[in-house]
């Protein structure tokens, strides 16, 4: 990494990219306190306010040494698109003009609309949102893959229709404008940032070292105090709002509720942070090729 620092453009924004438990955030600390840089988040769940254990946001400590932005900043019950990020994080990069900045987090999708633009699309309503939830819980997944190839057949080839959460999301946008997510997508974009590889870095690591963070991080979590952080959000509870889709807290809560036992209900986060941060790879190999990348 010394070598790449030499190419860095300081007067540009850093934008630093990896999987869940890569060490991004590290590595962005170490470089804000090398450059004097401020951070900001580009990590679609650590932006609410209810999760800093269960989404490994910075601790108190480094916020205090480090000016952090768009962490913790949304309440739990507000939705928030990548669109709301890009507005905010605009008004940051003109207030900041003149003060080094590093983008850091794991939301490939906040990354590449910041280099690329982002249409328009409208936000669905809580009804739309929970009837396709409902629809999903009681069909599953394939049958919503196989209703979206039939009405959006578009929409559907352009998506992961492997993965539920951009299936469902292309579904909701159909049923609650009746035009299909690709045709959203096609709206002239501007983006904000014009791409640098020598400001733009992707953390590659050992798929074998990473399950060993990722079970490692979540054990700890456990440990000390993500069960109180859950246990905190059940008098309001809503599982159709984005934030209480945190990997990790809906099988807490199933904890709490007596529905899975503790050793399950750890077992089933970890298992679904591998497959998030296999996810994550995924993306980054497929649209981040051209970025720096580095070997942890």
């Amino acid at each position: 990494m010394n070598g790449m620092l030499k190419k860095i453009n300081t007067l540009e924004p850093i934008l630093i990219c990896g999987p869940t438990a890569s060490g991004k955030s590290k590595l962005a600390m170490n470089l804000a306190n090398d450059i004097g840089a401020i951070i900001i988040n580009a990590d679609a769940l650590q932006i609410y306010d209810g999760w800093r254990i269960l989404t490994a946001r910075p601790n108190l400590s480094d916020e205090k040494k480090v000016r952090h932005f768009l962490y913790g900043t949304k309440p739990m019950n507000e939705p928030y698109s990548v669109g709301n990020w890009l507005k905010d994080l605009e008004k940051i990069l003109i207030n900041y003009n003149d003060t080094p900045k590093i983008i850091v987090g794991g939301t490939g999708l906040y990354f590449t609309s910041l280099i690329q633009g982002i249409a328009e699309i409208p936000s669905t309503t809580p009804k739309i949102r929970s009837e396709v939830d409902n629809w999903y819980k009681s069909e599953g997944h394939e049958a919503l893959a196989s209703w979206l190839k039939d009405h959006d057949p578009k929409t559907f080839s352009l998506i992961d229709s492997n993965n539920p959460a951009r299936t469902i999301r292309a579904i909701e946008i159909l049923s609650q404008t009746g035009k299909g997510l690709s045709d959203w997508q096609k709206t002239d974009t501007k983006a904000i940032l014009n791409f640098s590889k020598e400001n733009s870095f992707v953390l590659n690591i050992e798929v074998n070292v990473l399950t060993k963070r990722i079970s490692d991080r979540f054990e700890n979590m456990m440990k000390y105090g993500a069960i109180d952080e859950v246990k905190k959000k059940i008098k309001f509870w809503n599982k159709n709002y984005p934030a209480f889709k945190a990997i990790g807290a809906q099988e807490i809560y199933c904890y709490l509720k007596e529905e899975l036992t503790l050793e399950e209900a750890t077992q089933k986060a970890i298992i679904r942070t591998r497959q998030y941060a296999k996810r994550q790879r995924t993306w980054f190999r497929s649209k981040m090729k051209n970025w720096t990348q580095i070997d942890v």
